[in-house]
């Protein structure tokens, strides 16, 4: 029960990894609001939201912040996929992207910011992803939006490290989330689509919500006190492994 006392927002809390790490978060005894476009599953407090939204964003964080007393962890995970090379998604959906996987980021943080100055423990924790520190094929989109992630997030680590507010990422592989899910279903062959994904990781399956929550707890909470800057990959080994084919 780590976290007893530790008041925490979490956005793109309503699913997948967002929604696995509020529960965590809470298990563990922190107090949790999620935002996010729809309401998250009960008893978990939600404040609806487009983070593309400024003045949306505002008035969440200020809801939340309100309901909970204040604010000491910001866990910033909402984001959306895209597919394509450089040439296969047009300049609205670039700026869409952006808008919510960088800008989102920018807009809670910024809201954010003056509660986690008044906490005793601030931390922020951006989910990034592998796609920031590895080439991966039909990915340009959602991969230039992802190592803007990873940049941004040590720029804020040193801005914001004298005001006592830690600022790191974690960087999951392919996670077995719903956009994953509606990437398959869409797929010509989905169980052969499932199968290269797993093929890619090292230890040849997905990654699951649960275990990329289970490392942002850690870095949000208090035992990694002396972490920040970081980048956490939870991939699998996919970014730092070569293995040999088995024989």
């Amino acid at each position: 029960m780590e976290f007893t006392g530790i008041r925490a927002l979490v956005t793109g809390g309503a699913s997948g990894i967002g929604l696995a790490t509020a529960n965590l978060l809470t298990e563990r005894g922190a107090s949790v609001a999620c935002l996010d476009l729809s309401g998250p599953p009960e008893p978990l407090y939600g404040v609806k939201a487009d983070v593309r939204d400024d003045a949306q964003v505002r008035a969440a964080v200020a809801d939340a912040a309100g309901h909970l007393g204040g604010l000491d962890v910001l866990v910033n995970n909402a984001g959306i996929g895209a597919q394509g090379t450089v040439e296969d998604n047009d300049d609205d959906e670039w700026r869409d992207v952006f808008d919510v996987n960088l800008f989102g980021m920018v807009r809670v943080s910024r809201a954010a910011l003056p509660y986690l100055r008044r906490s005793e423990h601030a931390a922020i924790v951006n989910t990034c992803s592998i796609a920031a520190t590895a080439g991966l094929p039909s990915r340009a989109l959602y991969s230039a939006t992802k190592g803007a992630v990873l940049s941004l997030t040590r720029a804020m680590a040193a801005d914001h490290l004298r005001e006592g507010i830690r600022v790191t990422c974690v960087n999951p592989g392919t996670a077995d989330t719903p956009w994953i899910g509606r990437l398959l279903e869409a797929a010509d062959d989905p169980e052969a689509e499932r199968a290269a994904l797993e093929a890619r990781q090292p230890t040849g399956r997905l990654v699951s919500a649960q275990e990329v929550a289970a490392a942002i707890a850690y870095l949000a909470g208090p035992l990694a006190s002396a972490t920040t800057g970081t980048a956490l990959a939870v991939d699998g080994g996919m970014d730092g492994l070569r293995l040999r084919p088995e024989k």
